[in-house]
């Protein structure tokens, strides 16, 4: 049997704008979904827009039990910068209320939160000023942050300041896939130093404010760099894509150094960021307690024959496929990752925020009890936690593993068409939830620590 530390953290993720609903009532305004949406709905799936999503907002007390139906001891969610700071400075009530209501429901159950400060939901009012491209959003999330700590560090322990920071300067600043959608590798490389530098200032302010047997992480998206041959140009395309993809959120928010291969790589580029006296100093002084790495696909690289590209991506004769998501299945990866932090990172403590199997059209696979039998979702975790706890038992520091997701969430322009939850989400009927074989199986995971 594959037995796990005691006290491992069985659990699931999702998001505030992902999950909540409620977008336009009880004192929230926009963020730049809600308003993309209003622009352009054409570009969303189905024109689903956020305003519903899985209806959180009205089913959470709900929702916590389902939870510890199916064993979890955690859950990772995210607070909405638009709803508790309408307009960045005041305070509303009614999102407080709620916060707080939530958070002691998931306590009262045995489950620990985790929580999120931003999930790719700038507010509107400051993109309207340039969001990430202006120094402005560096203070503004610090106060924000500095907001969700005094407001509710009595109730969380356990905080990261940014999801998969990777995400929003890519899909908005190369590849078109969230608002702004444009393509500026000079932008996207200032977009990347101010999230930096936003998430430093908001550790900076978990410090000050000293929460009570507090932490601070932040979660990244990794997916390990494997080279086409062992020839020096496509070890140099693996040392790009890493340095690129891994290594510039997590030197310096674990090291507190942004290493300096990246500095050369955008230095040969003329893509340096902007910077400003003392930024260094402050890096190098607020790294964090642990590592959020989320991970479903392993990244593999070769030399390209463009001298204006890094590198380029290949397609690995072996793979396998989660073809829904055209995303390549190599858990191995993960057994890879857990190697990376005890043996580049001075074996931080980190745990698997997320890790799961996107399909669309579930219903072909439900029973005539209404159960969706969703055993490749339960092939795929296994596979992953056999390679998890190789790493863990070869010394890695992890401390827990959670899926994406709970329950069936909207997902950006994708909408609902491809499913993760352990539970179905009929949004058709008042987002009515129905657990999948996978939530038996997760209960019996947990329960006994392993299977």
């Amino acid at each position: 049997m594959n037995k796990f530390p005691e006290n491992f953290l069985w659990g699931a993720a999702t998001s505030a704008p992902q999950s909540e609903g409620a977008a336009a009532i009880d004192g929230k305004s926009p963020n730049t979904w809600d308003k993309w949406f209003e622009l352009a709905p054409e570009k969303f799936n189905e024109n689903q827009g956020p305003s519903t999503t899985s209806d959180v907002y009205n089913q959470y007390k709900e929702d916590v039990q389902r939870m510890k139906a199916i064993g979890m001891n955690s859950f990772r969610t995210s607070i909405s910068w638009t709803r508790l700071l309408p307009d960045g400075k005041t305070l509303n009530p009614k999102a407080v209320a709620f916060y707080r209501d939530y958070f002691t429901e998931l306590r009262n159950a045995g489950i620990e939160p985790i929580m999120n400060l931003f999930h790719f939901d700038m507010p509107w009012w400051l993109m309207e000023k340039g969001g990430w491209e202006v120094r402005e959003s560096v203070e503004a999330f610090a106060f924000y942050a500095k907001t969700a700590f005094e407001q509710f560090g009595d109730l969380i322990s356990k905080w990261t300041t940014f999801n998969e920071p990777m995400v929003h300067i890519e899909s908005g600043y190369l590849m078109g896939f969230h608002y702004p959608a444009i393509n500026d590798f000079n932008k996207a490389v200032q977009v990347g130093y101010h999230t930096l530098m936003a998430h430093v200032r908001a550790v900076e302010e978990f410090r000050k404010v000293g929460v009570k047997n507090g932490q601070i992480g932040i979660i990244l998206n990794i997916s390990p760099a494997y080279p086409r041959s062992n020839s020096p140009e496509d070890l140099e395309a693996k040392a790009c894509a890493d340095n690129i993809s891994i290594y510039s959120f997590l030197d310096p928010t674990v090291l507190g150094a942004v290493p300096e291969k990246l500095v050369e790589i955008l230095r040969a580029k003329n893509a340096l960021p902007t910077t400003v006296e003392g930024d260094k100093e402050l890096i190098k002084n607020n790294t964090i307690d642990f590592v959020g790495m989320n991970y479903y696909q392993p990244h593999r690289v070769q030399a390209s024959e463009n001298p204006d590209r890094l590198y380029e991506g290949y397609i690995w004769p072996e793979r396998r496929m989660n073809e829904y998501r055209g995303w390549e299945i190599y858990p191995e990866a993960l057994y890879d990752v857990a190697m990376l932090i005890k043996e580049k990172y001075n074996n931080i403590p980190w745990y698997v925020a997320e890790n799961g199997m996107g399909v669309a059209e579930e219903e072909r696979f439900m029973d005539e009890n209404g159960m969706i039998i969703d055993d490749y979702r339960i092939d795929f975790m296994k596979e992953h936690l056999v390679q998890l706890h190789k790493g863990i038992q070869e010394g890695s520091n992890c401390f827990g593993y959670h899926t994406w997701t709970f329950a069936d969430c909207w997902s950006w322009l994708n909408s609902y068409r491809n499913r993760y939850g352990f539970y179905r989400v009929d949004i058709e009927n008042g987002c009515k939830r129905t657990m999948k074989k996978s939530g038996l199986w997760y209960k019996e995971l947990a329960e006994n620590n392993g299977f």
